[in-house]
């Protein structure tokens, strides 16, 4: 992967930078918020989320493979949890996925699959599980994320 190639892959990132409202579908549960931003010199993206108990707390960071382009979250929480996520970025979607065991055991697959808005101020998604691979994939819960500010200008682009 070349420079301007990276730089494209970084810049696509750009989609989530700001702070999001999120809500979850699961009973009693209230509103959280998630804030993206940049960090040494526009190489991550950060990810700070905060939701009431019992809700973890959670700091997630996301870097573009040099050679391959691919996009990887490595994913913290105040439970103590860190999982590595594949990702995706393109045509208005958002997928992150961990089928292989990481710092923390393989009990399940997880998968949340989010798509933009055409004006990119809302993330609508799903999480999901599966026991195994190859096995059909089950809705845990939704989550939405609502842009609450800085404002973002113009679609999601394309990969």
């Amino acid at each position: 992967m070349n420079h301007r190639a990276r730089a494209a892959a970084l810049k696509r990132l750009d989609a989530f930078v700001g702070e999001w409202q999120v809500d979850a579908s699961f009973p009693g549960s209230l509103p959280g918020r998630s804030v993206f931003e940049w960090a040494l010199d526009r190489q991550y993206l950060i990810q700070r989320s905060m939701a009431p108990h019992p809700a973890p707390r959670s700091l997630a960071v996301v870097s573009v493979d040099p050679k391959t382009g691919a996009y990887t979250q490595h994913y913290f929480d105040s439970r103590g949890v860190t999982r590595v996520y594949a990702m995706l970025l393109g045509r208005g979607t958002w997928i992150l996925t961990r089928e292989s065991p990481d710092f923390s055991p393989l009990d399940f697959n997880q998968r949340f699959i989010g798509k933009f808005s055409r004006d990119g101020s809302t993330i609508k998604g799903s999480w999901e599980t599966s026991r195994k691979r190859g096995e059909p994939w089950a809705k845990d819960f939704d989550l939405t994320f609502s842009r609450v500010g800085p404002e973002r200008r113009g679609p999601v682009q394309a990969s």
